[in-house]
């Protein structure tokens, strides 16, 4: 990550890009903080300002209450809004105990393949505490509403759009077919050379 603008830029930009919401309730009452991904712009901020962010705005809002994290991880590019595994369990491990253990779910809202496999090697080493146990990989919207109240969380209109993408080619959902769009548009790529592309 890059830290090119001053760390009061960031915090204004950080705000502006709303990354960070507490609002709704899931199925148990708990609840969610919403995270969206793609408005993370990781090459701008610096990991120390987010998690100065967090523990002035975030956790004093979440108290002594049990909650849950919607992550939606709709767009999420690794080059351009990722903020890597070791900026992820930095911030993790600076959420404290408190209010760690009154975490009870993780929905991630379209996990990618990579995603999914580098959490199913890597999660249980990563991230202490049991949050490995506590994520909910969630492939489409409507199976959101199976553990989240639909009315009270705002979802962005571009996952609606991802989630119909992948209703048109499913093999997405498993890394088999691309979602670039000048990919998956050219007539004169065959399925089979878009296999190995993520």
């Amino acid at each position: 990550m890059s830290s090119q603008i001053s760390e009061a830029d960031q915090e204004l930009l950080r705000h502006r890009l709303d990354i960070f919401k507490i609002r709704g309730k899931d199925k148990q009452g708990h609840k969610i903080l919403r995270i969206i991904g793609k408005f993370f712009p990781a090459r701008l901020l610096i990991v120390e300002v987010v998690k100065k962010y967090l523990e002035e705005h975030i956790f004093p809002r979440l108290g002594k209450r049990r909650f849950s994290v919607l992550y939606v991880h709709t767009g999420v590019q690794r080059s351009d809004n990722f903020p890597g595994i070791s900026g992820l369990r930095w911030i993790y491990e600076a959420i404290p105990v408190n209010v760690r253990d009154n975490l009870q779910a993780v929905y991630f809202l379209h996990p990618g393949l990579q995603a999914r496999l580098f959490l199913a090697t890597f999660g249980r080493f990563l991230f202490s505490g049991g949050l490995y146990g506590k994520l909910r990989y969630v492939s489409r919207v409507d199976y959101l509403w199976e553990h989240v109240k639909r009315k009270e969380v705002e979802i962005p209109e571009f996952v609606y759009n991802h989630d119909e993408d992948l209703e048109y080619r499913p093999m997405m959902d498993y890394g088999l077919e691309s979602d670039h769009p000048r990919v998956s548009l050219s007539p004169s790529v065959s399925s089979c050379s878009m296999r190995c592309i993520s």
